[in-house]
């Protein structure tokens, strides 16, 4: 047993609905219902988060990840003309208890190139960029039988985690403390089992539409041709599409830390990534408008107190008013610490924020394509998941109606 692994920034997804969200995979190879029962497990064995459950420790306000020597991870083997986007959906009604139920779920279906995959994982387990190395993983142990290499994960644990200059600004500072300093005279806490009944009647009020938007290779090197030639990345381009498509000036982007950070481990699962907002308020066509965003970007990414400030923003505040957060502004739950920071800083009570997630590129050859289902968070209205296997881009636009 390795030593207990506390929730610190993780704690923003324990008391959140819709902290879930998925791959979908074809990989090349017979399917062979056994066989992924096995990739499963090899994988279980090898990351110590798969393996745990969220425990509350007694007689502290602390969280931490408990590991379980009998937990099976729930692998359901479907028929080739069931309907993953369903089986999402069911997920997604029924809530998720992270004290009782493991933080992966698994389905798979014999498809034309083989085997399809569906891997749902809470927030808890891994970011986006940790579920497409687990997927990759799993695909490479059931294909070609390669085995992951055992990792034993190490989280951030406080501000010294992060680079250099990551601290609150005066303003947030004050801001957060004054909202800590509230949520302790309020002198009360949210139970889990009062935030399932919460979830339960939140999710089933939900209606999530997805749509999946296909971009082959002819297309996309179209768009990288075009991008090289303004000076801008693909996801700069995205994001601009996001801004006029929505018509929207601003768009919150997720950035991965695993270079910047001092104890990732590679290989890890857990959270190694930071989300920040990009804004620009002059109307330009598309190609000026990315230009513009990349300017944004890297003028953000130049200061870690831009980029890292919604994780330092969870190591300054109280882990139990991070409970109350969703809550106390999309539920019952009395607080008005809890709302202020839900409405004022998460976004919860508005829902109209705009999310892009981009997992980058990814050459294989057992993985034929793939597609990244974002989270639904309670912050966005829109959000897209992006991921490029073997020069095809598949784009997953969720919409909250």
């Amino acid at each position: 047993m390795s030593e207990r692994k506390y929730l610190y920034t993780e704690r923003a997804h324990y008391m959140c609905p819709n902290m879930h969200f998925g791959i979908v995979a074809e990989i090349e190879a017979e399917f062979d219902a056994k066989r992924i029962i096995e990739s499963i497990d090899v994988l279980k064995s090898a990351h110590p988060l798969m393996r745990s459950l969220i425990a509350e420790e007694k007689g502290s306000s602390m969280i931490y990840y408990e590991e379980q020597s009998e937990l099976e991870i729930p692998v359901t083997i479907k028929k080739a003309d069931d309907n993953w986007q369903t089986d999402y959906e069911a997920v997604s009604s029924a809530g998720w208890n992270v004290q009782k139920d493991a933080l992966l779920r698994v389905f798979a279906y014999p498809s034309e190139s083989g085997t399809r995959v569906l891997f749902i994982t809470h927030h808890l387990l891994c970011d986006g960029r940790g579920l497409l190395q687990l997927v990759q993983e799993f695909a490479d142990h059931y294909a070609n039988g390669a085995l992951p290499q055992p990792i034993d994960e190490k989280l951030m644990e406080s501000l010294d985690d992060l680079p250099g200059g990551s601290g609150l600004g005066f303003i947030s500072k004050v801001l957060i403390k004054d909202a800590n300093k509230k949520w302790r005279k309020e002198g009360h806490k949210v139970s889990y089992e009062e935030y399932l009944r919460f979830e339960r009647d939140h999710d089933s009020k939900q209606d999530i539409k997805r749509e999946i938007k296909k971009i082959d290779e002819e297309k996309l090197d179209s768009l990288l041709n075009l991008c090289r030639e303004n000076g801008v990345s693909l996801n700069d381009y995205l994001v601009a599409k996001m801004m006029i498509d929505e018509g929207t000036d601003k768009v919150v982007i997720a950035s991965d830390i695993r270079n910047k950070i001092k104890n990732y481990k590679e290989g890890a699962l857990g959270n190694y990534a930071t989300a920040f907002s990009v804004v620009v308020k002059k109307n330009f066509e598309i190609m000026e408008l990315a230009k513009a965003v990349d300017h944004e970007v890297k003028r953000i990414l130049s200061k870690p107190n831009k980029e890292m400030l919604v994780l330092s923003c969870y190591f300054y505040m109280d882990p139990e008013l991070l409970d109350a957060v969703a809550i106390s502004t999309l539920g019952s739950f009395e607080s008005k610490a809890g709302r202020f920071v839900g409405s004022r800083m998460f976004g919860y009570e508005k829902r109209a924020g705009h999310c892009i997630t981009n997992l980058g590129r990814v050459e294989s050859n057992v993985i034929s394509e793939a597609i990244f289902i974002p989270p639904a968070s309670p912050a966005n209205s829109k959000a897209w998941g992006v991921l490029t296997i073997n020069r095809k881009m598949r784009i997953c636009s969720i919409h909250a109606m």
